[in-house]
């Protein structure tokens, strides 16, 4: 069994649910792997989508690294990469990914892939969100009614993004009895909102992961403003003794790699009839928005 599999397979759908916390997965990491084993920090949807699961395992294979998958929002990635403690980061909040590198805390970032986020929410649709035009009126029609949304409030990208959403509104909804703050995972969001016929923000990719214990309904999706773009990068080696250079170049080439790029492309297709990202190895991110 490789190191990937966290030798604690069970533990997997808890912590897509939520029920296994990041403080627990630090430890089931450092327990189930070798020391020298190459520690990837990524987002959520990456796992709980079941990406990972397909990528990793041939990673292992291919080069004979051991892969620690640390599952946590994007700032929380990003962190763990200040602190040397992941050696590899696979996120998707572009403008807090090029801090991290002006910072000189990650190296050789290269664009992977993309999908998007949509918004979704109970059938009933009281904030009437499939008629409204984009993101910005759709938050904007619930705030106005007061309809319960559920955010993840962890620092992720997906938060990232739809903060970025209620700034261009001018408005903070932090507070509001309406708005509550998950402080969890995607899946732990999406669980909540379903619970609470809530509405909410999500990558496509883990909406459809979980479709089937969901009764959410995507009621808005298609927003140039809600792209969903994935890079790799090394966390960078000269800042801390910690960090294992040449695993971290491996596992950043091997994304770029066509079997990876077609795996991929093909991810989602013959259970969703649609992928759940799209392979970018090659393009800029200007290349993916014109697209």
């Amino acid at each position: 069994m490789s190191a990937f599999s966290f030798a604690c397979d069970m533990l997997r759908p808890a912590y897509r649910l939520g029920f296994v916390t990041l403080a627990g997965l630090l430890l089931l990491a450092s327990a189930c792997g070798s020391s020298d084993s190459l520690i990837l920090a990524t987002t959520t949807s990456t796992f709980d989508s079941g990406l990972l699961d397909e990528l990793v395992p041939l990673f292992e294979e291919q080069t004979g690294f051991n892969v620690k998958v640390i599952a946590v929002g994007t700032g929380q990635a990003l962190e763990m990469g200040r602190r040397g403690d992941a050696d590899v980061l696979l996120v998707h909040a572009p403008a807090a990914e090029e801090q991290f590198v002006e910072e000189g805390y990650g190296v050789n970032r290269q664009l992977v892939m993309h999908n998007d986020f949509i918004i979704v929410g109970p059938a009933s649709d009281p904030a009437e969100l499939r008629s409204v035009p984009d993101a910005m009126s759709a938050l904007r029609a619930i705030q106005t009614l007061e309809q319960t949304f559920v955010s993840r409030g962890d620092d992720s990208g997906t938060n990232k993004l739809e903060l970025s959403i209620w700034a261009e509104l001018g408005y903070d909804p932090t507070g509001e009895g309406w708005y509550l703050e998950s402080g969890q995972g995607m899946g732990a969001t999406l669980q909540i909102a379903n619970q609470r016929e809530a509405y909410t923000i999500t990558d496509r990719a883990t909406y459809l992961a979980l479709l089937d214990v969901l009764d959410l309904e995507i009621l808005h999706e298609g927003d140039p403003s809600l792209l969903n773009i994935y890079h790799v990068m090394q966390v960078n080696p000269e800042r801390s003794s910690n960090v294992q250079g040449e695993s971290a170049v491996a596992f950043v080439d091997f994304m770029l790699s066509d079997e990876a790029q077609a795996i991929i492309a093909e991810f989602g297709v013959e259970k969703f009839g649609q992928p759940l990202f799209v392979p970018d190895a090659g393009l800029t991110e200007a290349d993916v928005r014109e697209r």
